[in-house]
């Protein structure tokens, strides 16, 4: 339970730390759990794009479902795109890239990123009916959280602990842990993937998580936690993106 407990308490804003005082070495193993996380913060947003698209146009209900996860997460992940694309866009070399991803200002880069991003995840998910959209966002969201989840097992940290922004380096997962991250990933998928046809749609966030990956690998020579934010973000948009695809070739 303290795994959990942890798990909800990085992720989401969620209280749970008022209810149990977590060690510090369970969140050592927090990506383990992330896409249950994600079971959460992709039934809240569902639910809510569910609910408003009864009443309100589609695009009005997507941009309520993504208010409810930014205030479920805090913005965790945006913020981590953001620094990623001011990174990698503004830095020459290592050094300089992890300086500005570490810096708190935001740059041009990482305002572009971020509209480019919701432009696109507003613009999929509205030109597919709502309830095809409500269960691609229930399941992109836990299974690119799983593909993202995999950075900690193929790159070291960039870092040190104490530079971390969370004081925090995540453990490598065994592989029983791996294969528990990937089910929590794929199990909304399975249920409720609308039709077979729909799979083929896993393969987009596996290519761009492996190319953000040789990214990392070729620039840091490891990764940050705005990697994996960042990686999450852009998995799950080229999921939805191969959902509507795939959606209107059919």
């Amino acid at each position: 339970m303290l795994h959990l407990a942890a798990a909800l308490t990085f992720f989401t804003r969620l209280p749970i730390w008022r209810l149990v005082e977590i060690p510090k070495k369970y969140y050592q193993k927090v990506v383990i759990l992330w896409p249950l996380a994600g079971w959460i913060t992709a039934a809240c947003s569902a639910a809510v794009l569910w609910g408003m698209a009864m009443i309100l146009p589609m695009p009005v209900a997507i941009v309520c479902a993504l208010t409810v996860r930014l205030l479920l997460t805090g913005a965790l992940h945006e913020d981590g795109l953001a620094d990623f694309f001011d990174g990698f866009g503004g830095g020459r070399d290592r050094e300089q890239t992890l300086a500005i991803m570490k810096d708190s200002h935001i740059g041009s880069y990482g305002v572009i990123a971020l509209i480019v991003y919701f432009l696109l995840l507003g613009c999929t998910l509205s030109a597919l009916p709502v309830g095809v959209a409500c269960a691609a966002w229930m399941c992109g969201d836990p299974l690119c959280k799983a593909i993202a989840a995999q950075l900690i097992n193929l790159l070291p940290y960039a870092r040190t602990a104490e530079q971390s922004k969370s004081k925090t380096v995540y453990d490598r997962m065994r592989p029983g842990e791996i294969a528990l991250t990937l089910a929590l990933g794929l199990l909304p998928a399975a249920l409720l993937m609308p039709e077979a046809r729909y799979w083929m749609a896993v393969g987009a966030p596996v290519l761009v998580f492996l190319l953000l990956t040789a990214l990392m690998h070729h620039r840091l020579q490891g990764y940050t936690g705005d990697c994996c934010g960042a990686t999450f973000l852009l998995c799950e948009a080229s999921f939805y993106l191969s959902i509507t695809a795939i959606y209107y070739a059919s």
